[in-house]
């Protein structure tokens, strides 16, 4: 009798110790496994952070008010802008040439940093004067573009190639290692062969090519060779997952019961398989990033007049005095970089199964 009551006391010990998880969902298990890991969350965070920037860019950088009262009109630069490139207004007469730091307002709330990226600061003259200052939180390149504005700006650039370059790769890459796993046979190896043609090519220094023998480089140019040359890797990792799940029970009894065969693929197969190569994703965003920063820096990448992290860096090759210029960018690079490592690694220990088990 002792005996027992001991053991139900002991029982209810461990069950208020360890909760029982055997009902969750294995979504659920996956986040509730990703939330212990301290750097992945404060990884999630600093990513949130520097996509809320991209998003608010033209907010918190830019030359132009976000509000302001000119000739006794309330006028909102930024938003009117945003109309403007969209076809939907014109600018008056009086605000196409104009600087807008120069109009005599009523009123005028400018963003946190008044500067865009492309706004040069004639005043400026010697090095002292382009140092981070007052004025220029983290400085002026060499022709006076202020450096903080164009990091504001480039990280839309930065987090627009890694997701679409991403976008891209995985869209190929899974689809084509899902048909050579499920089918097998001559489609696996026509396929596979595929694949060991493609990944023999340098990638980088086949991406430098197709860049030096056009006249100009372009963001979406940059987007489409990274994402055509990076979804090898994906291949091959989706086609073992696919050899894995395809002898299952519920894919062979949906074999069974007369499905079409795509039906089969895109319903049964893949969503099981599809799991662990997600997480390549996290992964491939930072490549992609790092390719768009080492083909600006050695100037192969974004034309002149668009501002990136790498463009930033390129422009410390002309004046090494200039610790700033490569410093605060690649500090971006290196804070970026390593929230999605760690945000993959993450992601890879909380889909292990055998802590499930």
């Amino acid at each position: 009798m002792i005996f027992r009551r001991s053991q139900r006391k002991a029982s209810r010990v461990v069950s208020d110790v360890m909760p029982d998880h055997s009902g969750e969902s294995y979504s659920a298990f996956v986040r509730r496994q990703f939330r212990k890991s301290t750097f992945g969350m404060i990884s999630v965070w600093i990513v949130a952070s520097i996509s809320a920037v991209a998003l608010l860019a033209d907010f918190l950088a830019n030359d132009k008010p976000l509000a302001a009262s000119h000739q006794n009109t309330v006028i909102f630069p930024v938003f009117k802008q945003y109309a403007v490139d969209l076809g939907w207004a014109e600018w008056g007469k009086e605000y196409v040439t104009i600087d807008w730091k120069e109009l005599d307002y009523d009123w005028a709330v400018f963003p946190l940093v008044p500067y865009a990226p492309g706004t040069t600061d004639k005043t400026l003259i010697s090095l002292k004067d382009r140092a981070p200052s007052g004025h220029h939180w983290l400085g002026t390149d060499g022709i006076g573009r202020d450096v903080l504005a164009g990091l504001i700006h480039g990280s839309r650039y930065a987090l627009a190639i890694g997701i679409v370059a991403m976008s891209i790769a995985l869209s190929i890459g899974i689809l084509l290692g899902a048909v050579a796993g499920f089918f097998g046979g001559i489609v696996d190896i026509v396929i596979s062969r595929m694949i060991e043609v493609v990944i023999t090519f340098p990638t980088f220094f086949l991406i430098i090519t197709i860049v030096a023998m056009l006249e100009q480089g372009s963001i979406e140019l940059l987007m489409m060779l990274i994402g055509l040359t990076g979804w090898t890797p994906i291949a091959r990792f989706m086609r073992g997952e696919v050899l894995r799940v395809r002898n299952l029970d519920y894919v062979s009894a949906a074999t069974a019961l007369g499905f079409s065969t795509p039906r089969v693929i895109f319903r049964h197969v893949m969503p099981n398989a599809i799991a662990p190569v997600l997480i390549y994703a996290a992964f491939g965003v930072v490549s992609a990033i790092l390719f768009e920063s080492a083909l600006s820096f050695l100037g192969f990448g974004v034309p002149p007049t668009v501002v990136t992290w790498g463009s930033v860096l390129y422009k410390a090759r002309e004046s090494t005095y200039s610790w700033w210029l490569a410093v605060f960018p690649g500090l971006m690079i290196f804070i970026t970089v390593s929230a999605f490592n760690f945000i993959g690694d993450a992601l890879r220990d909380a889909t292990d199964p055998r802590l499930r088990s």
